[in-house]
């Protein structure tokens, strides 16, 4: 069992500008509770959360830990996340203390079991989904609340406090912290080996997966995924390639690089016609889901097509930073081979039907990727060398370590030369930093390319770096 939250026992997140803790943060604040957070590296996040009176410390020490227990009758809960070492000054602090500490999962676990819920799972697409539902929920006037892992384009936000009945969350799997979620409805996306610093193999996560499942009073799944089909009993299920057999289904009729035109099936029969103003069949899938969930909620299909327009992809998914000599430089999390793979055959439609959500359509593809992690990449070392042999040029920066050790041969110097192997007349550079980078894409791209940058890690300061070439002024702020 988890913490019971009371507005009388203040909250404290170590780690607070991070983009699960913000938003339960910034959604308890807005509730009434009393909230305090810390945090070394300020932001835009930090800022917002302040003014909305969350108040953020920028040490994480044993003063801060005296500071939120002075003046106050109860002993605050201390709420920490994964990304917080054991060794973490403040941390131990706190239990030196004797606070109650608690993962941010409790607290997340605390609102969804508390209210109708709306909870997305699975290997790739959850943010967006969550992100669609969301939107989607607050076009058609149900004032969701929402706990999501991205930057939410309709409210500007990763967490909103809304004063509707119904809560989207996003259930992470990569620490295995989302089987204590019950919500009342589970949507599952897709399942794939991904995390492998957690999950030795994928049966690992298939059974991580299924106990999530058992906590869902009801579970949508998407039928095209055979791993689900193979190992979920659904209660409902959608797909974008069929409408037998399924409870709904969102047809492609004409796929372009600006969007996708779909005809809608709930239990075989036709509903009618839209234009998904995101390209790409995973949006498709992705939007499939949003709108199943929405009407597994009753909101009438009337509603979601017109609130449909709408739709926008959260923050870091095909992001336009904007034109850089006559370069058009996107930024997208994508950092598993399925997730590269969907991105690219995205921009590769684009490319192709000369049509394009950017300001101008592209004419060719230059792939910028960061390996995330020593044990990701070494795992799906072939994947990511397949997946990349679709882009015009490849740039790899050097890997992120997401503090994991290296392993012996892993590198992106590996990547390129299985790339090499792979397609010999497809151009690959490697970086040594960012600052290098930038540079090498000045030297490796022209204009008229989409320059396409791919990553968890740091990668999406690409633009910023760009932009110091420019302006060699602002390049001592962005010494790599």
């Amino acid at each position: 069992m988890g913490p019971v939250l009371d507005r009388q026992q203040p909250l404290h997140f170590i780690g607070v500008g991070g983009i699960g803790m913000s938003a339960l943060a910034g959604i308890l604040v807005d509730r009434g509770f009393n909230v305090s957070g810390s945090d070394p590296k300020d932001s835009a996040v930090l800022q917002d959360l302040r003014q909305r009176g969350v108040r953020v410390f920028r040490q994480q020490n044993g003063a801060t830990i005296d500071a939120i227990r002075s003046g106050i009758s109860r002993s605050p809960l201390v709420v920490i996340s994964t990304a917080v070492p054991v060794a973490n000054s403040e941390l131990a602090a706190a239990r030196s203390a004797g606070l109650e500490i608690c993962h941010r999962s409790d607290v997340l676990a605390a609102l969804i079991n508390a209210q109708p819920s709306i909870a997305i799972a699975g290997s790739h697409g959850k943010t967006t989904t969550s992100t669609l539902v969301a939107t989607l929920l607050l076009a058609t006037d149900h004032d969701p609340t929402a706990v999501i892992g991205g930057i939410v384009p309709a409210f500007g936000s990763n967490g909103r406090n809304g004063a509707g009945r119904l809560l989207v969350a996003e259930a992470d799997e990569s620490d295995g912290s989302l089987v204590k979620f019950r919500p009342n409805l589970g949507v599952i996306t897709n399942l794939e080996l991904d995390h492998t610093d957690h999950y030795p193999d994928l049966a690992t996560l298939i059974a991580t997966l299924q106990r999530f499942a058992k906590g869902c009073k009801t579970v949508l799944a998407n039928h095209d995924d055979p791993i689900l089909r193979e190992h979920f009993h659904a209660q409902a299920w959608w797909s974008v390639s069929h409408s037998n057999g399924v409870d709904f289904a969102a047809l492609p009729l004409r796929l372009d690089g600006d969007g996708t035109e779909v005809e809608f099936f709930e239990k075989g029969l036709s509903l009618g016609r839209f234009i998904l103003p995101l390209p790409g069949l995973h949006n498709l899938s992705n939007a499939a889901a949003a709108l199943a969930a929405c009407r597994l909620q009753g909101v009438s299909f009337a509603e979601l097509k017109q609130a449909i327009q709408s739709l926008q992809p959260p923050g870091r998914r095909f992001d336009f930073r904007g034109n850089w000599q006559g370069r058009q430089v996107v930024d997208d999390y994508a950092h598993h081979p399925s997730e590269v793979g969907a991105t690219l055959a995205m921009a590769r439609l684009m490319v192709n039907s000369g049509r394009s959500p950017l300001p101008l359509p592209p004419r060719r593809l230059v792939a910028v990727f960061q390996p995330h992690r020593y044990s990701r990449t070494s795992e799906f070392l072939e994947g990511f060398a397949e997946v990349l042999c679709q882009a015009d040029a490849v740039l790899l920066a050097p890997l992120y370590a997401a503090g994991e050790a290296p392993i012996n041969g892993i590198s992106s110097e590996a990547l390129a030369h299985r790339i090499a192997q792979l397609k010999p007349e497809l151009p690959v550079w490697v970086s040594q930093d960012l600052v290098h980078l930038a540079e090498q894409v000045s030297r490796h791209s022209c204009d008229g390319d989409l320059v396409l940058a791919m990553g968890a890690g740091d990668v999406n300061a690409l633009w910023d770096r760009l932009q110091a070439l420019e302006n060699p002024n602002t390049a001592p702020a962005l010494a790599a």
